[in-house]
């Protein structure tokens, strides 16, 4: 890889989970991989009071822990260590960022760049305090982790906030799904193949199946979740702009604002799920007690920091509609969750049956489907009907796989370095925009509204299942199974 222009990387919140486990591996690897690397500079900022050499030894404790061994080299981390350095700084104290200043006072006219992995509510304060202490330069940019705000007026305010300080082209709202190996095949599956196109439509897809399931619970952010549920922290955000990339029209180029503006369009043809709608069409559970594993993991409500009789849901489930032309009818069931059975984040677009079916089948029905997988493993697979060999014209489903680990044999990036390189270069199209979050926003607040108000019961299910039995009931009022059950 060619080098990068001179940068400076400043991590707000950078002895935090997020850094230690994604962030600083992920530079890692893009500056072991990167042909020069004189001008990087990396700047992990904190209330912790650690020296520099304290800071390295913790980095390196996590980073080891989070790095496979084959690709963690002494050497090689060894250089990446002279790139970074530690400031303890208190994020809501003006007179701390000076210090911010004198570090930086070399490196004006380099790229600047404010990686916020911190508290939303820290958002609009730190970036008061930048700009008066006076590090916010033309080449400066920010990066917002989610979720932004709790409600389309928290987050208006943040917005209004942090964009009275950075322009627009210089806020990167940081989506990590967006930036997986798969979903930037499934742009290229779509818009660089004749293939599916005449198929991408309601005259052939029968329904689209979105999920992302995680077999963790909420682990040490027991506070935070208890205050944010899977409604803010899964579905505002990585559910809807998967959504937003399977439903989109094709862009005019892949330039940022091309890119989401389509995205926007999808966004504005969600079909408001307001009043009575809330309980056919949700649903929201919560984890008990149960196994993964085969291991014994507790209920929701006995994990540290959890309020008692709390009503937080770690499951939702929603059958979304678009009111436009391309998938007026066509279902989008959307569906996460904790505690989950596998660990598991993948798209499937299920075709609708051959119109007459000549041929036997096991199951009785003819169907294709598309899945594409983003983790643990990710990948496409394309299910079709063929003979089984032998006597009589007796059909049965088989698989075009391709697994992108071993169709090309070099190591996939993560999300994170992608994304992080693409806000150095200024590459706005893997990014949310203003609008596309105030459209999210403004979709799923009259549920968490009719939720607030018992519009919809909080349904338990074992930890270590696939959720409540609403959601296979919700998919099945259609005639319709998810994926695994199918």
């Amino acid at each position: 890889m060619a080098g990068l222009e001179a940068f400076d990387f400043i991590l707000f919140g950078g002895s935090g989970d997020l850094a230690m486990r994604k962030l600083l591996p992920a530079l890692y690897y893009r500056h072991r991989d990167s042909a020069d690397t004189t001008g990087w500079r990396i700047v992990g900022v904190g209330r912790q009071a650690f020296s520099r050499a304290a800071y390295l030894e913790l980095a390196h404790e996590h980073c080891r822990q989070h790095i496979p061994a084959k690709d963690f080299n002494p050497a090689a981390w060894n250089a990446f260590a002279q790139r970074l350095d530690y400031l303890q700084l208190d994020a809501t104290n003006a007179a701390d960022y000076q210090a911010l200043a004198a570090k930086l006072v070399d490196a004006e006219t380099r790229v600047r760049v404010f990686y916020l992995a911190t508290a939303p509510s820290l958002f609009a304060g730190i970036c008061a305090h930048l700009q008066t202490a006076g590090l916010v330069t033309p080449d400066s940019r920010v990066v917002l982790e989610k979720p932004l705000g709790r409600d389309t007026a928290s987050a208006r305010q943040i917005n209004d906030d942090v964009g009275a300080i950075f322009a627009e082209q210089q806020i990167f709202r940081i989506d990590h799904y967006l930036g997986k190996e798969t979903v930037q095949n499934l742009i290229a599956l779509r818009f660089g193949n004749v293939l599916f196109e005449p198929l991408w439509n309601r005259f052939w897809v029968r329904d689209v199946q979105i999920t992302i399931a995680e077999t963790v619970g909420v682990e040490s952010r027991g506070e935070f979740y208890d205050n944010t549920g899977a409604l803010r922290d899964m579905v505002q955000n990585h559910l809807l702009q998967l959504l937003c990339i399977v439903a989109m029209e094709p862009p005019t180029n892949i330039e940022a604002d091309s890119m989401r503006d389509e995205k926007l369009k999808v966004l504005r043809a969600l079909r408001p799920i307001v009043g009575g709608d809330v309980a056919a069409r949700t649903v929201r559970g919560q984890y008990r007690a149960g196994a993964i594993g085969h291991r014994p993991v507790p209920g929701y409500v006995d994990e540290p920091g959890i309020c008692a009789g709390t009503h937080t849901e770690t499951f939702v489930a929603i059958k979304a509609e678009l009111g436009n032309w391309r998938w007026a009818g066509v279902p989008f069931y959307l569906r996460t969750g904790k505690r989950m059975q596998e660990r598991l984040a993948e798209i499937v677009i299920n075709f609708r049956a051959v119109p007459h079916p000549m041929l036997r089948t096991a199951s009785g029905e003819a169907t294709n489907r598309l899945v594409i997988s983003l983790q643990p493993n990710e990948g496409l697979r394309l299910d079709l009907m063929a003979k089984v060999p032998g006597e009589g014209m007796n059909a049965q489903p088989i698989s075009l796989d391709v697994a992108l680990s071993q169709t090309y044999q070099t190591r996939q990036w993560d999300a994170y370095e992608r994304l992080i390189m693409d806000v150095i270069h200024g590459n706005l199209s893997l990014f949310m925009r203003r609008d596309e979050q105030d459209a999210a926003w403004q979709w799923v607040e009259p549920i968490l509204q009719a939720w607030a108000q018992g519009g919809q019961t909080l349904k338990s299910y074992p930890a270590g299942t696939w959720g409540p039995t609403a959601s296979s009931a919700l998919i099945a009022r259609d005639g319709n199974a998810w994926h695994e059950e199918g």
